[in-house]
């Protein structure tokens, strides 16, 4: 059986009344690309962040790279790449000088800095604007960067949340084979994104709805379960289920 990265078993986590994230069962392997799905509000955002240790539970366990995250946050914070949905990286620094300081962030000792910049640099492409100030750059360029920098530690998992958002679609295209990339290379992606077209890329893709785990499996064995011909539609019959429900 495949290595598993996160073993989430319960997973609960509550604001006073409110269940933000409502007892979730799941597990993700090893260079497993996993697509996250849901409304705003469905619970996304609240499980990245206990998974990677930023939010402790308020009920059942999960662990990731081996350790828990309710009392093993710091180590887990030391296995991951995390890119957020809005840009992350330093507008006013320049494309060398941000890939120096997030290398210092991970650990990387002064040898290792140099040389994954220098690497970075020309798996890019970028040498001609290593010294260009990131905030100058096109959109597509700094995520494309920021997902680079993500994972010069060689973390086993990276979480990405909505890493696409305004990108073009060609640019998206190109991202998505820095995706295939490195999870051929070994490392878990674990990715939310609000583009049904993209949910069809990864290897299996859960579903949320009001913080509740309502679908799981691969778009193949989705579309089968819910009689779709793509992943919107499936999307669009568990919205459905969960209004008729709320009635």
């Amino acid at each position: 059986m495949n290595e598993l990265i996160i073993e989430a078993q319960n997973l609960t986590r509550k604001f006073g009344d409110f269940t933000a994230v409502d007892h979730i069962t799941f597990d993700v392997g090893r260079g497993e690309i996993f697509g996250f799905l849901g409304a705003n509000g469905a619970g996304k955002t609240t499980a990245m962040r206990m998974l990677t240790g930023l939010l402790s539970p308020t009920a059942g366990e999960a662990r990731v790279a081996g350790y828990d995250v309710a009392s093993q946050a710091e180590q887990i914070k030391q296995e991951i790449g995390y890119m957020s949905q809005k840009f992350s990286l330093y507008g006013d620094l320049t494309v060398y000088e941000n890939i120096r300081l997030y290398g210092g962030i991970y650990g990387l000792g002064d040898e290792e800095i140099r040389k994954k910049s220098a690497e970075l640099v020309e798996m890019l492409q970028m040498e001609a604007l290593r010294d260009k100030r990131v905030g100058a750059l096109p959109l597509g360029w700094k995520q494309k960067l920021a997902f680079s920098v993500a994972l010069i530690h060689e973390p086993k998992i990276v979480f990405m949340d909505e890493p696409t958002g305004g990108v073009d679609p060609i640019t998206r295209r190109q991202f998505w084979e820095q995706i295939y990339k490195v999870a051929e290379e070994g490392t878990t992606v674990f990715v939310t994104t609000h583009y049904m077209d993209e949910a069809e890329y990864c290897d299996r893709v859960s579903i949320m709805v009001d913080g509740r785990m309502d679908a799981l499996g691969s778009p193949a064995e989705l579309k089968k379960q819910f009689e779709a011909e793509d992943i919107e539609q499936v999307f669009i019959k568990l919205a459905r289920g969960a209004d008729r429900d709320e009635g």
